[in-house]
């Protein structure tokens, strides 16, 4: 059987995986621009925990951060996602 380049699956990576992607390529915009990151903790199938750190720790903003934008763009990728917390 030969197999065709239109057929072949895509490998379906672990959602929890995928959640840590998402939250590295905010981190990365974060601590460019703002000088702070946050970084993935863990997945329950509904919570999102992660680490609000450098000068977000501490911000006024922390959390417009962390639900505005952190939950907010995590639900529109990963639906099952309730909410983000800091952990």
């Amino acid at each position: 059987t030969v197999s065709h380049p239109m057929t072949t699956e895509i490998p379906e990576y672990p959602i929890e995986e995928r959640i840590c992607s998402l939250i590295d390529q905010i981190d990365a915009y974060i601590a460019h621009y703002h000088g702070g990151g946050v970084k993935f903790v863990s997945f329950d199938g509904r919570v999102v925990r992660v680490h609000l750190e450098g000068s977000c720790a501490t911000c006024h903003l922390q959390t417009a951060t962390l639900h505005g934008w952190v939950e907010g763009t995590l639900k529109q990728f990963f639906p099952q996602v309730e909410r983000v917390e800091e952990a």
